[in-house]
């Protein structure tokens, strides 16, 4: 600024100089000076003839145009030209069947073309175009947006020995997970499966699980996908469930074995359902968690991760306004019309704290006197219960129920998990939020139905919401799906995961299990039973169709006192009161699921009923799909993500 006033100094002192005779009035406002930018008008040379009002004005004028290099005006020339090079070609692509020398002379004008040897050269260009337009278009989409590229022989800034071994290890972990995908029958990202395939030097098992074709989406489809009419826990007759298999079931060193028939002593009726074998998997965790540790490759992964963020940062900066003329091009879409899924979310916390407030009061004011709870062998009303916190609806607030996980949470599993407790008593947890209680779990289907409810009004928004089997006894699972049909909580938005809390420990200090493959009993046999005799669990039957998958969860930061090797006793043998480690639990949650998955297959072809699989636990580094829970990665580990950590 200090330039500017030095500058314009001399020229306000002519400004302020009397006008000479037969000079014109100084102006109401400088031209130059409109809304349009700098005008062009004939004006006299400076000279004598100029007067300080037309000088000033001039100098003004001339000030204006000499913007800043940062400082571009609304509608760049340059872009302009562009879009009109953009849109003749595009009216050259779709119209030269038409009028194809007019335009190719027009095309031919606008880009200076002056030789024969050109003009025929677009001719053939544009003969070709004919039968090639869609790849065209897409290929001028692509020209669209400027591209970063890196040249030179070091791209990587890590020596070229460590390159090749990180590679190589990289890559082999990649074949790792490929395996362990195909045999649980689960997707595979079909770019890195290519990219594996020219590494192969035989192809890739991809028999394991189906790859399914992109449907081409007509013109007039329709928004929203097609629901059934009827709600699927409506109108169910267990005289119309699947015909009884006949099968005999068996769970051997902890991983279920299925015969053709019901007598399990005749080995030669048994089916033929692949599981990872032990050893093999050992083998590949050890694999795994070398790599973890290994400092080359920490460093290539970190450096390379970084390299893609920085390379997308800059790709924002340099496409930012095109990406997001590209959006607002398609029509009927928006951030609140566009199907968006909530991952890792409790059934129990699915509520935000206001509306559980409210349903709280409501229930108080509607079934003050209806029997919800047993204590010590007496039965107690709502209002009994309340009676006993000296509270009323009146004392109720969000600040009193504290169920708000602060930052007092972080890292913090036991205050975590009590947040799950209104007004921290346990007793409004089991009234309110679960699923097993003197009410049957009544409330805490209807709030769910609820949520529910909003999620079907946003027409857009899904969630997966989590529900839990803790293995205690064989019938949790029938007990979960009965809650689910009687109470008919299902909706189109809705899918469930199933997690299993890591609490072998617990349950064997109480005396409630006798080994680890009681537990495992326990949370899958009913599965097994619920797939080869419907009849027989009809509720469970139709709760698994909507269910998505399984997780194993618990506080990350017990320590572990065991290592997972060969030596380790197998579930029938694991009676002491420590915990199994965390890779114990995921091998043989893993097996299981997949002779499962392997057993639902076929009842596809023979029932023609939906074959649903059930994923594997959605936070291993093997056998999982993709992880599901908001927390952050560390950079270091190049490979394996942290395990959930979610309410028990």
């Amino acid at each position: 600024m200090g330039v500017l006033q030095l500058s314009l100094e001399p020229l306000i002192h002519l400004w302020l100089l009397p006008a000479p005779s037969g000079a014109s009035s100084p102006p109401s406002a400088p031209r130059g000076l409109g809304k349009g930018g700098p005008s062009v008008s004939s004006s006299p040379p400076l000279g004598r003839g100029c007067s300080g009002q037309e000088l000033f004005c001039r100098s003004l004028a001339e000030n204006e145009m000499r913007t800043a290099p940062y400082e571009f005006p609304e509608e760049s020339p340059i872009e302009q030209l562009e879009e009109r090079r953009q849109r003749l070609e595009r009216q050259i692509s779709q119209d030269v069947k038409l009028e194809p020398d007019i335009l190719l002379r027009a095309k031919q004008d606008f880009l200076k073309i002056d030789s024969a040897a050109d003009l025929q050269l677009f001719k053939e260009q544009n003969d070709s175009l004919v039968d090639h337009v869609p790849k065209e278009r897409e290929a001028l989409l692509e020209r669209e947006f400027q591209r970063v590229t890196i040249s030179g022989e070091e791209k990587c800034g890590v020596p070229f020995t460590d390159l090749l071994d990180a590679a190589k290890s990289v890559v082999k972990a990649l074949f790792v997970r490929e395996k362990y995908m195909g045999l649980s029958l689960q997707s595979f990202c079909k770019t890195t499966a290519r990219y594996l395939q020219e590494l192969s030097e035989k192809p890739l098992e991809t028999h394991g699980y189906e790859e399914v074709p992109e449907t081409p989406v007509a013109a007039d489809a329709p928004v929203h996908p097609p629901f059934a009419e009827q709600h699927p826990y409506e109108m169910w007759d267990p005289q119309n469930m699947p015909a009884d298999l006949g099968f005999g079931l068996k769970m051997v060193d902890g991983v279920v074995h299925v015969y053709t028939k019901q007598d399990i002593t005749d080995k030669s009726t048994e089916l033929d359902l692949p599981y990872p074998d032990l050893q093999e998997f050992i083998a590949d965790m050890n694999f795994l968690m070398a790599l973890i540790i290994n400092g080359p490759i920490k460093s290539f992964c970190y450096r390379r991760l970084q390299y893609l963020s920085n390379k997308f940062q800059m790709h924002v900066l340099l496409n930012e306004m095109k990406e997001l003329a590209a959006q607002k091009k398609v029509p009927h879409r928006d951030f609140y019309n566009i199907r968006k899924v909530d991952t890792h979310i409790h059934a129990s916390s699915c509520m935000n704290q206001k509306h559980l407030l409210r349903f709280i009061k409501r229930a108080m004011k509607k079934h003050l006197d209806e029997i919800v709870h047993v204590e010590k062998g007496k039965e107690q009303t709502l209002k009994e219960v309340f009676e006993t916190m000296n509270l009323t609806a009146y004392d109720l607030s969000v600040d009193t129920l504290d169920v708000h996980a602060d930052r007092n949470t972080f890292h913090r599993f036991d205050k975590f998990n009590a947040k799950y407790n209104p007004i921290g008593e346990s007793i409004l947890r089991e009234i309110f939020i679960k699923t097993d209680n003197r009410v049957s779990g009544k409330y805490f289907a209807h709030i769910i139905k609820e949520v529910m409810a909003d999620l079907e009004e946003s027409k857009y928004q899904n969630a997966e919401l989590r529900l839990s089997i803790y293995g205690r006894s064989r019938d949790e699972w029938d007990k979960l799906a009965r809650w689910a049909v009687s109470h008919r909580v299902h909706s189109n938005n809705v899918r469930w995961l199933v997690q299993v809390p890591r609490l072998f420990d617990i349950y064997r200090t109480k005396k409630q299990l006798a080994n680890f493959q009681e537990m495992l009993e326990n949370i899958f046999l009913p599965l097994y039973e619920a797939t080869i005799h419907p009849a027989q669990h009809p509720e469970l039957h139709l709760f698994l169709e909507h269910v998505d998958g399984f997780d194993s969860v618990d506080d990350e930061s017990k320590p572990e006192h065991h290592i997972f090797n060969l030596d380790s006793p197998l579930p029938g043998n694991w009676v002491e009161e420590d915990n199994p480690p965390y890779s114990y639990y995921l091998y043989y949650m893993y097996a299981n699921m997949t002779v499962l998955n392997h057993l639902r297959r076929p009842l596809c072809c023979s029932t023609c009923t939906t074959w649903h699989r059930l994923a594997l636990p959605s936070t291993t580094a093997t056998p999982c799909p993709s992880t599901s829970h908001g927390g952050s990665w560390s950079p270091s580990p190049p490979m394996i993500p942290s395990s959930s950590t979610s309410p028990r």
